[in-house]
């Protein structure tokens, strides 16, 4: 697998950022991606702690999304915020998942990104669409660790 510095080039994280907020454009919905080399802990475990550490649970309509992924681990998590999966079914995330694995296992890993984060902000603008005055809550970039 590629080093945590390797595994998008500056160009594609610009790319992905563009894409967050473009998705956002239509929801209230707050969309992030952390990335690090290898995660020792459980990864959705280490998911919910980022999840506090970004202060993303600190949205009005509890409706922040985080895209997580271990590098080393080969893995990933969709972690969303109680607002969200107080009104959706459990199989909410099942697209988002799906579009970003069918990518990450061709190493696709920028496209993989894009199309889940395309994904979740269709997902979201059902249930949680722009309303005049939605500020954007969180940062768009994509966080380290």
């Amino acid at each position: 697998m590629p080093y945590i510095e390797d595994f998008l080039t500056a160009r594609e994280e610009e790319e992905i950022v563009e894409t967050i907020r473009l998705a956002e454009r239509n929801t209230s919905g707050e969309i992030r991606v952390h990335i690090e080399q290898k995660c020792d802990i459980d990864v959705y475990e280490r998911a919910l702690d980022l999840f506090h550490t970004l202060k993303m649970d600190n949205t009005k309509e509890q409706n922040g999304v985080l895209i997580y992924v271990a590098i080393d681990n080969k893995a990933f998590v969709i972690f969303g915020d109680q607002g969200i999966n107080a009104i959706v079914g459990p199989d909410f995330w099942n697209a988002t998942r799906d579009k970003i694995a069918t990518q990450f296992k061709s190493n696709n890993f920028k496209q993989g990104l894009i199309d889940g984060i395309d994904e979740a902000g269709k997902a979201l603008s059902k249930y949680f669409p722009w309303q005049h005055g939605d500020k954007n809550e969180l940062d768009n970039t994509i966080s380290k660790g």
